[in-house]
């Protein structure tokens, strides 16, 4: 019998027995830029293309919100820093924005105002023992460059990498983990087959394969900069991360169909820098060209990389960042229209992408939850690229509502960590950190304000922005704090 009360009350008090994790993983929440800061306006800040595309086209935002004030965290970063040293996080991942800091989008004049935000943020983190993890690009682009064409246009990775030097220079001495761009999946693919996201241009299959070309490069470039001018001083890591959905046959026939769609979704943005080989993945590239052909291109709508491209790419990388949420089926197209890439369909494999019944749907429309989708994940990036570090860089659940005590959400975390627990110890694969999206509720892109992520709600009609812990925040404190899945995930405290 006290054997039976030391396990209940070590379980209850998070001291686990086989569902620790390693030492040295790490947990963090993360935030970005537009949708926290607000101040869109602000001292010598210039437009972004979201602000542009919310002031244009508010019909696209489920609500007709925008991110003008979203959390006001440009004046009360203070309160994001002491929710942060609250939860006990290892990390806060946030974003830089880049026409904060470059108001013409090119490094010939840098924002004094902008630099000493982002300075004053990361001091406050390190002096509570919290890792800045900052995020060079979440998708704010300075809409003077979209102007020239922004992602479409081969100079941006120029004008990328000039902007990473900059920043590089700025904070890479208390800086030491650094992801270049976020989800290049979400603003080439969503953006240019959709034009539900800013720059709000349609050019399905040809601004997309554009946009992805000038990524890697964009990436790559700023990855050398700070390998070659950085790194010998600073010692730090600089990798990108994507979103990848986990892809299964809709039935037993549709394997391949299943390994087609994770080549395009992970493979597209992961095998150029992190094969050995470099370069597109082969037989997505020869189906892309095939289907050129088809339609009547002269050539391949995805363009080439060179020789010399693939080498500038390949192996710039320091881990693999990875964002996951959903997951989805697919299957061969059989004589029917494919729709588009990638919400429902890859017209360029001819592969139909579909959900299961069982699946059940949070939030927002395209977010089913599937909790082994992320175990199997990583497996996969460990097959296709070896033995890497894997630094989870989002994972969340969105609600409609706004009540406090979320267990739903509650529930994703513990089962989707429990999945991640399994992928270290059953399959030893090497993850090596775990970010929640988000830490806070914030402008959800096109869902505006509808869909609600966050850890702590936060009151969207109050002008001072109230914050306040939900039970998720308890429960990811104590899962923080123990370092273990062994914790009671039924709890509520609204003094945290």
């Amino acid at each position: 019998m006290k054997l039976l009360t030391t396990l209940v009350l070590s379980a209850l008090l998070g001291v686990g027995f086989c569902r620790r994790f390693p030492p040295g993983f790490k947990f963090g929440a993360a935030t970005a830029a537009y949708q926290v800061e607000g101040a869109w306006n602000v001292s010598d800040k210039s437009p972004s293309i979201w602000d542009t595309f919310v002031h244009t086209r508010p019909e696209i935002i489920a609500d007709r919100s925008n991110g003008d004030v979203a959390c006001d965290s440009y004046n009360q970063w203070m309160k994001d820093v002491e929710i942060a040293s609250e939860l006990g996080l290892d990390f806060y991942r946030f974003s830089l924005s880049w026409p904060r800091i470059l108001p013409y989008g090119f490094a010939n004049k840098i924002s004094e105002d902008g630099v000493k935000f982002y300075s004053n943020l990361i001091d406050a983190l390190l002096e509570r023992g919290i890792e800045p993890v900052v995020t060079i690009y979440h998708w704010d682009l300075p809409q003077n460059l979209q102007d020239l064409g922004g992602w479409t246009n081969p100079l941006i990775s120029d004008w990328f990498a000039d902007y990473a030097r900059v920043v590089f220079s700025l904070y890479a001495d208390r800086v030491k983990t650094w992801i270049t761009l976020n989800e290049p999946l979400t603003f080439c693919d969503i953006a240019y087959n959709f034009g539900v996201h800013a720059p709000g241009i349609v050019s399905r299959g040809i601004g997309n394969y554009i946009c992805n070309k000038n990524t890697m490069l964009a990436h790559a470039k700023a990855w050398r900069i700070y390998d070659k001018e950085f790194r010998p001083k600073y010692t730090g890591k600089v990798s990108l991360t994507n979103q990848i959905m986990w892809f299964e046959g809709a039935d037993e026939n549709d394997g391949e169909a299943a390994k087609l769609a994770l080549q395009l979704m992970g493979g597209l943005y992961s095998h150029p820098i992190y094969s050995k080989k470099g370069g597109w993945p082969e037989q997505i590239e020869r189906l892309i060209a095939e289907k050129s052909k088809e339609e009547g291109y002269p050539q391949s709508k995805l363009p080439e990389l060179t020789e010399e491209e693939k080498e500038l790419i390949r192996g710039t990388y320091d881990f693999f960042g990875l964002n996951y949420y959903t997951s989805r089926t697919a299957r061969r197209a059989r004589g029917e229209v494919v729709g588009p890439w990638p919400l429902f369909g890859g017209p360029d494999i001819d592969v139909i992408i579909s959900v299961r019944p069982e699946w059940p749907q949070a939030g927002t429309s395209w977010f089913y939850v599937h909790p082994q989708g992320l175990r199997k994940l990583i497996s996969w990036v460990k097959e296709q690229y070896g033995d890497i570090e894997i630094f989870i860089a989002e994972n969340g659940f969105a609600t409609h509502g706004q009540d406090l005590d979320d267990q739903d959400r509650v529930d994703y975390y513990k089962s989707h960590l429990e999945q991640v627990h399994l992928a270290i110890e059953e399959d030893k694969a090497n993850v090596v950190a775990y970010t929640a999206w988000t830490m806070i509720d914030n402008f959800e892109w096109s869902d505006g304000y509808r869909s609600k992520f966050g850890l702590y709600k936060v009151d969207f009609s109050d002008p001072a922005r109230a914050r306040r812990p939900r039970a998720s925040a308890q429960f990811y404190k104590e899962i923080v704090k123990a370092k273990s899945l062994d914790v009671d995930s039924h709890v509520l405290d609204d003094e945290l």
